[in-house]
C-alpha cells in the first residue's frame, strides 16, 4: 500500500527491536496486514530480490513444500519482494506456490526492515521472525540478512521458532 509512512534504515533490524507494522497486497490483490496476522501467531518474513530467479525460486519452493513444518511451529511464512502483485500471481501459478507472496512495489517495507539492495532497487535477501510484545506490538524475534547468493537455511529458521 502506498499510503504507509515507514522510516527507512541502512542496517537490518535485530532481535528485540520493534518491527515496523505494514499492510501489503498479496498475489491475489488481498490486503495482508502484519498486525492482523500476528494475532494468529509468529510470522516469518522472507525477503527476496526478484521473482522468476534461481535462488528466490528455490527458497519459495521450499517454503511451500515445508508448509506443514511451519504450521507445526505455530507460524506462518510469507515471501516479500518488490515485484508487482501480477508478477507474484504469475510466479505462484507457474511454480505452484501456496503461501502468500507480498508486493512491496513501493519498497517501503524492505527499506524499513533494512533489507534493501539499492544498486538493483529491490529487496535484498533476508529472513525476519516477528512476534508480539507483551503489549501486543510487533517485535523482531530473530533476523538474518544474507548475501543475495545465499539461500535461507530452513532448519535454522525453524530452530529459531522452537
Amino acid at each position: 500500500m502506498s499510503d504507509q509512512t515507514l522510516t527507512p534504515r541502512d542496517t537490518p533490524l535485530t532481535a528485540g527491536e520493534p518491527a515496523p507494522d505494514f499492510t501489503l497486497v498479496d498475489q491475489d490483490r488481498v490486503e495482508w496486514s502484519l498486525r492482523d496476522q500476528l494475532a494468529k501467531g509468529d510470522v516469518v518474513l522472507c525477503f527476496y530480490p526478484l521473482s522468476f530467479t534461481g535462488i528466490c525460486g528455490t527458497e519459495m519452493k521450499c517454503v511451500t513444500s515445508e508448509m506443514q513444518r511451519w504450521q507445526d511451529q505455530g507460524a506462518q511464512i510469507v515471501g516479500i519482494s518488490c515485484d508487482s502483485f501480477a508478477v507474484q500471481r504469475a510466479w505462484a501459478d507457474q511454480a505452484g506456490y501456496t503461501h502468500p507472496l507480498l508486493s512491496d512495489i513501493h519498497r517501503q517495507v524492505c527499506k524499513a526492515y533494512g533489507l534493501y539492495w539499492p544498486e538493483m532497487n529491490v529487496a535484498s535477501r533476508g529472513t525476519v521472525i516477528v512476534t508480539r510484545s507483551d503489549a501486543g506490538d510487533p517485535v523482531v524475534r530473530w533476523a538474518q540478512a544474507r548475501e543475495v547468493s545465499k539461500a535461507m537455511d530452513f532448519d535454522e529458521v525453524l530452530t529459531q521458532l522452537a
